[in-house]
């Protein structure tokens, strides 16, 4: 299994602060953000190889970062070579990016780094293991915040039947996470999907199109799961992570 980790957004709702820095290093409780990502891939003994894909901007102080950690487990930074948010591939044109580069021919687990969570990825690919199809960490949430984020309706076996993107109605209870596990024979369907003209952005958009020609199972996680998008947002992780 490889993973792939998302870092090419530029982040402009946390400016100055991501200015000339990527989200993803900020510190949270004493640590990078994606510190905590890499803490949680590194219990996957599925996973041999790590793959960052980011921009030209913040590809040196990935580089940086990558080589100081010396992780166990290899860890390659990809420059997809845009420069601002108006030329950026988006997150579904990062992940074929990184695939074509790094020739992946094999499961692959794919996270967003400015996210946050207490979840065990342990749990979530045992739940994946038993379908054997591709899965999204799902969580409930309020009515009124699903508005906002990307809704998932499943059937009773957790199957996805509907996906919508901040919808005025929410059809769903739960909000998708940008921490999914494809398997093997999905990897080039990401490659049909941006040869189509489909949207090249925010992820959960190749779920709303493959759920309805492959299976795709949620994993509702028990635990905390914060979007790191915004000041307040930031604020409040560093003060519950500090307290930790």
């Amino acid at each position: 299994m490889k993973c792939i980790l998302l870092c090419a957004g530029y982040a402009t709702r946390l400016f100055p602060l991501t200015e000339n820095f990527p989200k993803a290093l900020l510190e949270v409780g004493g640590k990078p953000i994606i510190n905590y990502v890499i803490d949680e891939v590194n219990t996957l003994n599925e996973v041999d190889e790590i793959y960052l894909v980011t921009n030209n901007k913040y590809t040196p102080h990935f580089q940086e970062w990558a080589d100081k950690l010396n992780n166990v487990k290899p860890i390659t930074v990809y420059n997809d070579m845009t420069t601002t948010n108006e030329n950026r591939l988006g997150a579904i044109g990062d992940i074929e990016f990184t695939i074509e580069q790094a020739k992946i021919d094999d499961d692959v687990l794919i996270i967003a780094t400015d996210n946050l969570f207490t979840f065990k990825l342990r749990d979530f690919v045992d739940f994946q293991k038993q379908f054997g199809t591709s899965a999204i960490c799902v969580k409930t949430e309020e009515y009124e915040n699903l508005k906002r984020l990307g809704v998932v309706e499943t059937d009773e076996n957790m199957k996805i039947v509907g996906f919508e993107e901040k919808p005025e109605q929410p059809k769903g209870k739960y909000a998708a996470t940008a921490v999914y596990l494809y398997p093997r024979e999905v990897v080039p369907v990401f490659k049909q999907y941006i040869d189509e003209g489909n949207k090249p952005d925010a992820p959960g958009n190749f779920v709303a199109y493959l759920y309805k020609k492959l299976p795709v199972y949620g994993y509702a996680f028990e635990g905390e799961w914060f979007d790191v998008g915004t000041h307040e947002a930031l604020a409040q992780v560093n003060e519950l992570y500090s307290n930790k």
